[in-house]
Parts: structure tokens; C-alpha cells; sequence
């Protein structure tokens, strides 16, 4: 196993997995030239915290079978918002309602989203 991966390889891995949890509006930013605390913002929400929950194990299990671990995970799925903390890319898991009040596509919105499949 290896943690010798891009930012860009970590967001799009989390982005699957997300993905394939159904996670809703599931969006990577690309906050290279704006920000200096991460390369890449993963944003995504979940219907229920339990489904918050499934989300952010899911992005944990599948990214930690390639040897890549969180630094640092806060929140918790009852107050809406999850952070996953992998230095250069930032998770954020929020229930609908909360994501649209922090409204974090909108403050970051002159980063350019990467596309994605699926």
C-alpha cells in the first residue's frame, strides 16, 4: 500500500465513494489558486445523519485501503456537517438544509468544479 497519492487522485477516489453511497449534489472544488489550506474541497450531502454517516465510512474505508488516512475527522452527522481532513483535500458531508445555509459553493465560487462520472 501506498499514501503516495495526488490530491486530485484522493478527491476524485472520495468523490466515488461518496458516490456510490448515493450522496447528493456531490461536487469537487478546485481551490489550488484560491486558497491556501487545501488543493481541493469535496462537497456532498446526505438525506439523514445516519446517511451522513454511511457517506463519510465509506469515504474513510475506501480511501484507507490505499494506505491514505484522515489527519483529522470534526462533526459529527447530528449537527449536520462532517469534515474529513486528508491536508489536501477537505470532505465536507452536511444534510441538505445545512449545506445550503453555509452555502460553502457560493463562498468558494470562483473555484472551478472537476467533473466527475457517475
Amino acid at each position: 500500500m501506498t499514501t503516495d497519492r495526488t490530491a486530485e487522485w484522493k478527491a476524485r477516489r472520495a468523490a466515488q465513494a461518496a458516490q456510490d453511497k448515493t450522496a447528493i449534489d456531490v461536487v469537487v472544488l478546485d481551490v489550488q489558486q484560491l486558497s491556501s489550506v487545501a488543493d481541493y474541497f469535496l462537497v456532498c450531502s446526505g438525506r439523514s445523519s445516519t446517511h451522513m454517516e454511511t457517506i463519510a465510512e465509506a469515504i474513510i474505508a475506501d480511501l484507507k485501503s490505499d494506505g491514505v488516512r484522515p489527519r483529522h475527522a470534526e462533526g459529527v452527522a447530528a449537527s449536520g456537517w462532517m469534515l474529513l481532513d486528508y491536508g489536501d483535500v477537505l470532505v465536507h458531508v452536511f444534510l441538505q438544509d445545512t449545506r445550503l445555509y453555509y452555502a460553502l459553493e457560493r463562498l468558494w465560487g470562483d473555484a472551478p468544479s472537476l467533473p466527475l462520472e457517475g
